[in-house]
Formats: C-alpha cells, structure tokens, sequence
C-alpha cells in the first residue's frame, strides 16, 4: 500500500464526517433562528423591527452553523492526524 494515499476506508471516515459536520450544523442553524423567530411572534413584533430580527436570527444562525462545521471538521482532523 501506498504510504501517502488514504486507503478505502480513509476516505469513507472522511465522507462520514463531512456529512455528520453538514447536516448538524443546517439543523443548529435552523433551530438557532427558530428560537429567534419564536421570540419574535412571542413578542409581537412588526414591521421592520421584526424584519430586522429575523435577519439577524438569520445571520446568527449562519454564524453558529460555520461554527459547528468547522469545529467538527477540525476535530476529524485533529484525531485522523494522531491516529486515531
């Protein structure tokens, strides 16, 4: 075996993790700015203020969704480059 290629296995971990980083970090992001749009019709608000909250549960929600997928990806490569 090659000692600078990834065998088969390698590279279905690798695809494992990157799905399992995708979708974790869709949902965080979608419950993220679900809670900030259910603060936001808990509140009642309207017009722009409310358009201007929601764009910002939005941004936050981008926000934490990065966060959570490149945590995990750095983690994968953290533990893949100790061996484990």
């Amino acid at each position: 075996m090659d000692m600078g290629r990834e065998s088969r296995w390698e590279k279905d971990a690798m695809t494992v993790e990157i799905v399992f980083a995708l979708v974790t970090a869709a949902v965080l992001a979608g419950v993220v700015f679900a809670v900030v749009w259910t603060l936001a019709l808990a509140l009642d608000l309207s017009g722009s203020t409310e358009k201007g909250v929601l764009a910002g549960g939005a941004v936050l929600g981008a926000v934490a969704g990065v966060w959570r997928l490149v945590r995990v990806l750095l983690r994968f490569d953290k533990q893949r480059r100790m061996g484990h």
